[in-house]
């Protein structure tokens, strides 16, 4: 049912968002990052609404739903304890040895962090496995198609859950980060679907780094380097091999996109920076005044408050955002806060892409939930020490969010404003116990709700959210 006013068209499509939800009750400590991944999408046609959740089928989910319980440790919370701990494990291993249970062949991921178009195709991601290709039916259903590995055939293969497309060349590029070396390896995926040969980052360090998300422009890719790390070698001790490395310095990696191996790129300690989401990236002219010009990467970033805090199971991770600004042949960096607003979750015009950018559309961050939303006006950042929120709403007591998406009030107009169009986002009233969809507009000082969509059931808050327009639906 659709309150507050017709729907807008140019929201005809699908708004689709996935999330963490575990197919059974948890009755060991739980993290929601290991949570099976949920997809739930509301497609619109003409003003009209159709809901649905799924589960992403991974290989995980169906082997877990035909034995009747848990067959992978939460690999946050799952290891409190050496004996608990190792006893999971080696469970796990047994059913690998009696073919219960086959990771090597079919991944263990768990398809519930982002969605993404690539190559025409539409995945589920997480960054432990290969993405799940989907599809959304017609009648607004989801059908899991499987895992895909865009032609590679290779083991251990694994994407990242913030893959980036280039819109001019058609290009993909992604990731994936190891506890062996080379820790860091990066790659193009063709226009035609096809991953081609990976570069190596033998200079990422000496451990594994946990690289959630990382910055692409028109010539460069920047990887952080955080105190996140991987050591395999911790389970033995009772522990997470996930974990907080405070001795390290955070630092930030530029390398050319073309580069076909890593002898190119360099390095810089940003102390304090431990990014978690690139909200955008571009290039700019530094104006070296030597009539050759510096470039400027200029990014727009989430950065972790208190990193030591960050797997804790009750509580969000704090964030906030920064813009940074690295100078290509000085090899410099100067770092501005936006706000000292808790923001992360952020979206862009997705026409922005890889472009300079004014306005950005943030999660507030509180202590359990998302609690509403921020826009942060980019140009302020030229008077020292502003605060670039314009406009905010909070969604109120007893209500969280999600991750917000702007829509284009007119995709065919090259010449509207940035900002001209809507904020599309899931919301949770635990007071009504009523889950909508907000439909607000993204021009207003105040974001006023402009239609609100109520949903046959709850939608959690979940991670990251994708608006797939009617006519690149048609196309999938």
């Amino acid at each position: 049912m659709v309150d507050g006013g017709a729907l807008p068209s140019c929201l005809d499509g699908a708004y689709i968002h996935n999330g963490p939800n575990p197919q059974f009750f948890p009755k060991s400590p739980y993290h929601m990052l290991g949570g099976d991944g949920m997809l739930h999408v509301i497609k619109i046609s003409q003003g009209k609404a159709t809901f649905c959740s799924r589960y992403v089928k991974t290989h995980k989910y169906i082997m877990e739903g035909k034995i009747g319980h848990p067959i992978v440790p939460n690999f946050i919370a799952g290891f409190n304890g050496v004996v608990p701990g190792m006893a999971r494990l080696a469970l796990m291993c047994a059913r690998v040895l009696t073919k219960q249970f086959d990771p090597l062949t079919h991944g263990f991921g768990v398809g519930n962090t982002s969605v993404a178009l690539l190559c025409g195709r539409l995945f589920a991601l997480c960054e432990s496995d290969l993405p799940y290709e989907v599809k959304i039916t017609e009648n607004g259903d989801i059908i899991t198609l499987g895992r895909h590995d865009f032609e590679s055939r290779e083991p251990f293969f694994r994407m990242t859950a913030h893959p980036k497309t280039d819109k001019v060349t058609g290009e993909a590029f992604g990731y994936g980060y190891d506890f062996l070396r080379p820790f860091l390896t990066f790659y193009r995926i063709d226009g035609g679907g096809r991953k081609q040969k990976g570069v190596g980052i033998f200079s990422m360090g000496k451990n594994c780094t946990v690289v959630h998300d990382f910055g692409l422009t028109e010539n460069f890719i920047v990887f952080s380097d955080a105190q996140i790390v991987i050591n395999p070698l911790w389970v033995m001790r009772g522990r997470s091999p996930v974990g907080i490395d405070l001795d390290k310095i955070p630092r930030m990696g530029i390398i050319s996109r073309c580069a076909e191996d890593d002898s190119g790129m360099w390095w810089i300690d940003t102390p304090g920076f431990n990014m978690l989401h690139c909200v955008n990236a571009w290039e700019e002219d530094g104006g070296g005044g030597d009539g050759a010009g510096d470039t400027n990467i200029v990014m727009v970033a989430s950065k972790i408050e208190s990193v030591e805090k960050i797997f804790e199971i009750t509580d969000l991770p704090q964030s906030t955002m920064e813009k940074v600004t690295i100078n290509v042949k000085a090899k410099t960096v100067e770092r501005q806060s936006l706000s000292t607003q808790g923001l992360d979750f952020a979206a862009i015009n997705p026409a922005y892409a890889a472009k300079k950018i004014r306005y950005v559309y943030a999660s507030i961050i509180g202590s359990t939930t998302l609690v509403g939303v921020a826009k942060l006006d980019l140009s302020l950042t030229e008077e020292d020490g502003r605060d670039c929120m314009v406009a905010s709403r909070q969604y109120g007591s007893g209500c969280d969010g999600s991750e917000p998406f702007f829509m284009a009030r007119d995709l065919n107009n090259p010449s509207v404003d940035e900002d001209d169009g809507y904020l599309v986002t899931y919301m949770h009233d635990e007071n009504t116990e009523e889950s909508k969809v907000l439909v607000m507009d993204a021009k207003s000082p105040t974001l006023d709700i402009v239609a609100a969509v109520k949903l046959p059931q709850r939608v959690p808050s979940g991670f990251h959210g994708l608006f797939i327009p009617e006519s690149d639906l048609k196309k999938l």
